[in-house]
């Protein structure tokens, strides 16, 4: 059996090893760990051209959405904040236009961090721009409340797992079509997944730094995987 295409929206990038020119990139652990569950990752290149977004997604099985640089607060009406860093509108436009196509076409979705700030956005929500605690995010592992039979406890094996978090944003109004379902213990939102879609789940931490050690982290590639492989 062919493995599952999981589409990994990619990110431009001036500099990288070997290259005389710049990149197109998709983050390496993020690709491992979809390896190591089975699956095939493709990284699409950055574009304005809807059609073609949605025709590319269109030719795969699921989905990853990186982490990164903060989404320009213009995507949820709001003026920018000067402590934010690493804004690209259209990278921004490129990757809710690639989310929002995955949703209705119900194809298994993972996004993370940056990813699970994104499909907030994508699907009618918005962000805290800076945490006034962010330290306690930044670089740090905690653990994570999720809510029992929800689709990142099933796929984590745990209620409780203990996550790497690097942010120092996050979901502030929940989008419609999402249900928070993971907690920190200063109610910070962790993880959502949609109310409707068969599977597609948002996690604020960074399940790929810790996934090849960790079988919870890596549970979320292998639900995914598992899922894609079913379409």
């Amino acid at each position: 059996m062919n493995p599952p295409l999981i589409a990994i929206p990619g990110r431009r990038s001036d500099e990288a090893k070997g290259h005389r020119t710049p990149v197109v990139s998709g983050g390496r652990l993020y690709a491992d760990a979809v390896q190591r569950a089975g699956g095939l990752p493709v990284v699409i290149p950055p574009t304005d051209d809807v059609d073609l977004i949605r025709a590319t997604v269109e030719r795969c099985d699921g989905m990853v959405l990186l982490g990164g640089g903060d989404v320009s607060p213009s995507q949820y009406g709001r003026e920018i904040n000067a402590r934010l860093f690493g804004v690209d509108e259209f990278i921004d436009d490129f990757e809710i236009a690639a989310v929002q196509h995955a949703v209705s076409l119900d194809m298994p979705v993972l996004a993370i961090c940056r990813g699970h700030q994104i499909l907030n956005v994508a699907l009618g929500g918005t962000l805290i721009q800076h945490l006034e605690n962010y330290e306690v995010h930044r670089d740090t592992m905690h653990d994570v409340q999720l809510t029992q039979g929800s689709l990142v406890a099933e796929a984590m094996g745990t209620t409780h797992p203990m996550t790497h978090s690097f942010h120092h944003q996050a979901i502030e109004t929940v989008a419609p079509s999402l249900t928070v379902v993971g907690h920190y213990s200063d109610g910070t939102v962790e993880a959502v997944q949609h109310a409707t879609a068969t599977w597609v789940i948002g996690v604020q931490w960074h399940p790929e730094d810790t996934a090849e050690e960790d079988p919870a982290n890596q549970g979320l590639f292998n639900a995914l995987i598992q899922r894609a492989a079913r379409r």
